[in-house]
């Protein structure tokens, strides 16, 4: 039986996934995803295949990305012959043209990076990542979302899953994972992209001492229009940004503000 390497290089950010409820619970995750797509698995850093080998047991076409050539090599001998196992940079590399679900336990340090690209690319129907807790939370929008789950909220929905403890990596981590499910909208809550991503920068950014304050500030909506979205979604002086929901945020993009800026 394979037996994982103790620990990664350092300057990878590597650290393996070692317990095996954990990986259970990701590869029933993945198969959920697959099964309703019938879609080619594309996984993020693969390491030495703790989750790579019993996510081909699926029988899906698959697709592993891992940036250490030693570690890509050795994968390559011990995975069945529908597993491609790519040695390249997941920041840089093309990513497939068909539809495919994505799984990773991502690098602590790039987390974001991977992430900001994950969400950028196209094709993908579900992705199963493993984050820091803390990023997991924020993505799902757990105690306040954060300007990019905001920015990515009309195309995708995401939800935390479950915590997973430092002692289930190899070395440990100073710092809990965290489950993360994302998945791709059938149809979007919003339709520009672009200017809807850079209505949220500006609210996120924008001054005030609360949301009221902020969006009266912007110049973009008409005041009585504003002021009873602000009841109907029982929005305060003291909310902020990060406490909106996916929904509002799309309702208060169509109140006006971006497609009818003034």
């Amino acid at each position: 039986m394979h037996q994982p390497y103790p620990g990664g290089r350092h300057e990878l950010g590597q650290n393996f996934l070692t317990d095996r409820a954990v990986i259970a619970a990701i590869a029933d995750e993945v198969a959920d995803s697959v099964g309703r797509t019938s879609s080619r698995i594309v996984e993020i850093g693969p390491g030495d295949g703790a989750l790579t080998v019993p996510l081909s047991r699926l029988g899906h076409p698959m697709t592993a990305i891992e940036i250490d050539p030693r570690r890509a090599r050795r994968l390559h001998s011990r995975t069945p012959g529908h597993v491609t196992v790519v040695c390249d940079d997941i920041l840089r590399c093309a990513l497939p043209r068909d539809p495919y679900v994505l799984v990773g336990n991502l690098p602590f340090h790039l987390t974001t990076a991977i992430v900001r690209r994950v969400l950028a690319a196209d094709h993908w129907q579900s992705a199963v990542l493993l984050v820091q807790w803390e990023v997991a939370r924020r993505r799902a929008g757990v105690g306040g979302a954060s300007m990019m789950t905001a920015r990515w909220w009309p195309w995708y929905d995401f939800a935390l899953h479950s915590r997973v403890p430092a002692r289930a990596f190899r070395p440990v981590p100073s710092v809990d994972g965290g489950l993360l499910t994302v998945h791709r909208r059938p149809r979007p809550l919003v339709d520009d992209r672009k200017r809807y991503q850079d209505f949220v920068g500006r609210v996120f950014t924008g001054r005030g001492r609360g949301l009221p304050d902020i969006l009266t500030r912007t110049g973009q909506f008409d005041r009585r229009d504003l002021a009873g979205w602000l009841r109907a979604n029982q929005v305060s002086q003291r909310t902020l940004p990060k406490d909106l929901t996916a929904g509002q945020w799309a309702s208060l993009w169509g109140l006006g503000a971006g497609p009818h800026p003034r």
